[in-house]
């Protein structure tokens, strides 16, 4: 097998959210592996502007772009902007999300809907944008940033799991509609990572962390460079007919119904 198979060179990709943790970590291997890559992000021109800088200074050819993921206009615009500027976009990576850890009896319908609006309406509103290009010349890679709470529940984040879990079922429902245009569409399923968010309960003997370390088969929080194969995969000619399915990048978890144990 010729690993030309999961070369990017030349390939347009856009990643959403991807100024830090791991949607930067996705970004970088994509880059890596030789595409242009283009970086979104919605809270500073300055935040952009650093993760940009530290992609060129790894030797990454990469632009980024400061807009709303959720506002349909300002999408609209950017993404004509980009394939101005830039080219036409053949890999995206819907990765901008929020999540807000309430109790569904104590939770603002307001919260609600914007975790709703954030992570599965504007994966719907970048990839309608984004599409256009790809269906008129029948090829394209969308890949949609799922979660294990795509399959599972969790205290707290029922907001975050009815996301997610529609952000599986419109995966599904792309591919069966772009498929016929040479449009693959799938999704990735991140387990627990240790990233700067994650620092502070990463500590031994914090109880979120022994529950981590304890249900995940691989004993350990992944890294987020461990993400960057499963992008690369779902992004190159490698997975020209896997259309419709979510990889998911947990060390495991979703495989056991309890603690591991070696008996």
């Amino acid at each position: 097998m010729s690993t030309s198979l999961f070369d990017l060179k030349g390939k347009v990709a856009l990643v959403t959210g991807a100024t830090h943790g791991l949607g930067m970590a996705m970004a970088r291997g994509i880059g890596q592996a030789g595409a242009i890559l283009i970086i979104n992000g919605n809270s500073s021109n300055e935040k952009i502007d650093k993760a940009v800088a530290i992609f060129k200074s790894e030797g990454i050819k990469a632009f980024g772009y400061r807009f709303d993921v959720t506002n349909e206009d300002q999408v609209q615009k950017a993404i004509a902007r980009i394939e101005n500027e830039v080219g036409i976009i053949d890999i995206l990576i819907n990765n901008a999300g929020i999540i807000k850890r309430t109790q569904l009896l104590d939770m603002e319908v307001t919260d609600f809907e914007q975790v709703i609006k954030v992570d599965l309406v504007s994966p719907f509103i970048v990839s309608k944008a984004v599409v256009k290009g790809m269906i008129k010349r029948k090829s394209g890679k969308i890949i949609n940033i799922c979660s294990m709470m795509s399959e599972l529940a969790r205290n707290t984040v029922g907001a975050y799991a009815a996301a997610k879990g529609g952000l599986k079922m419109l995966t599904q429902n792309m591919c069966v509609e772009w498929a016929p245009y040479n449009i693959q569409v799938n999704g990735i399923g991140p387990g627990y990572f240790a990233t700067e968010q994650t620092k502070p309960i990463r500590v031994e003997g914090h109880p979120f962390n022994e529950f981590i370390v304890n249900r995940t088969p691989a004993g350990m929080w992944g890294d987020p460079d461990e993400l960057q194969g499963a992008a690369v995969f779902l992004s190159s000619k490698a997975s020209d007919f896997v259309n419709g399915q979510i990889l998911y990048v947990d060390g495991g978890i979703l495989a056991t119904i309890g603690k591991p144990s070696n008996e």
